[in-house]
């Protein structure tokens, strides 16, 4: 009996998506495509947006009118891509995500990078100085995973713009604020909190479960530990923990994991020493 129930819906399902209109032909004209597109019926195309070569688009995704999805990207089932947003080549934006918001500014996303389930990218910031109406900026570069339900938000004012560089692995449930600006190669666990006008250099790692406090700067080859809550700046090389956070030494694993030898290690910390005397 179950199994009669569940063919008789799978049958309904089938009718419904097979008899379906998309809106892109309910408006005068279509979404300009260049070559081999693949869109499932059920998608919501604006005739405004332009999708490049084989780009798939999933069941039940809808990309806006301003929206511009490069070469080879594949937007899978329930995904929104909203607003002025423009999609690099070969990116995957996963089950549930919503990159760009129908807001004044927009929403740029480079190359090959991985967009999670249920991500939220590129929407209003939650800067109570932000006013209604204002253009506001987030910039994400080429080859990073954002991992599911991760949060990255746009620049609280248009003289600014949130920034993410290159080569970066964010964990799910990461949050990143309004005004940051995030380097290239670093890796951030899970739920690595930013707040506003963070400054985050390169090939850093966070543990998991940790905060950063508003317009600290943390440098490059640092190692933040789980649980920490970092309420100044982190000097480059160092390894801190604790709330709130304390310096631990050199991130000596870190740095020779990067290829520092030895003798540039011993280098580095002399240079600390003299700076703190």
């Amino acid at each position: 009996m179950l199994a009669y129930r569940a063919a008789r819906r799978f049958l309904s399902f089938s009718r419904f998506v097979s008899s379906s209109i998309p809106l892109r032909h309910l408006h005068q004209g279509a979404p300009r495509l260049d070559g081999n597109a693949s869109i499932h019926p059920s998608a919501i195309i604006h005739p405004g947006a332009v999708l490049g070569k084989a780009v798939s688009v999933g069941p039940f995704c809808t990309v806006g009118s301003t929206a511009r999805i490069g070469d080879g990207c594949e937007l899978h089932p329930g995904c929104h891509v909203v607003g002025d947003t423009e999609l690099g080549e070969r990116c995957v934006v996963l089950s549930g995500a919503i990159v760009g918001a129908d807001l004044p500014g927009r929403t740029i996303i480079g190359r090959n990078n991985v967009i999670g389930h249920y991500a939220v990218i590129g929407v209003k910031c939650q800067d109570l100085k932000y006013k209604p109406g204002d253009e506001c900026f987030l910039i994400v570069g080429d080859n990073n995973e954002i991992r599911e339900y991760t949060s990255i938000h746009r620049s609280s004012k248009s003289t600014e713009k949130t920034v993410i560089g290159d080569n970066n692995l964010i964990m799910g449930s990461c949050h990143i604020a309004h005004d940051c600006k995030i380097g290239k190669n670093n890796i951030f666990a899970n739920n690595t909190l930013l707040a506003g006008h963070v400054v985050v250099e390169d090939y850093t790692h966070t543990a998991g479960s940790i905060v950063i406090h508003q317009f600290c700067h943390i440098g490059s080859y640092c190692f933040i530990g789980g649980g920490s809550v970092i309420a100044q700046d982190v000097p480059k090389y160092m390894m801190v923990s604790g709330d709130r956070a304390e310096l631990r030494g050199l991130n000596l694993e870190g740095l020779r994991r990067h290829g520092f030898s030895s003798m540039e290690k011993h280098e580095e910390c002399l240079q600390k020493n003299i700076h703190a005397q």
